[in-house]
């Protein structure tokens, strides 16, 4: 059995409390929170999956493939490809993450 123990401003405890006792089983309460989560980083997955197309469309690159000619120095700096790595990683981020949780 997990026991967690937390450090919170009281304010923030008292929120968590109130929330508790809305739930009898405390089970039910954590596993909300981490479907909460997994439903979250399924959203965040799909918004970044529309901008990784957009970037691929236009430079008629897959998404893997340019950030493997990206951080192999293949490619120059420039804003764009910057921002396309950024957003990749943050795909990739998400999906470590959901796995993490499934």
């Amino acid at each position: 059995m997990l026991n967690l123990d937390f450090v919170l401003q009281p304010e923030t405890e008292q929120k968590i409390k109130r929330i508790l006792d809305q739930y009898p089983d405390k089970e039910v309460f954590f596993q909300d929170i981490i479907k909460n989560q997994v439903d979250e980083l399924k959203n965040g997955i799909h918004n970044i999956e529309i901008d990784l197309k957009e970037f691929e469309q236009r430079h008629h690159l897959s998404s893997e493939d340019f950030y493997k000619r990206f951080t192999n120095g293949e490619l120059g700096d420039e804003e764009d490809f910057m921002l396309w790595s950024g957003i990749y990683e943050m795909q990739l981020e998400n999906k470590k993450k959901l796995l993490e949780l499934k």
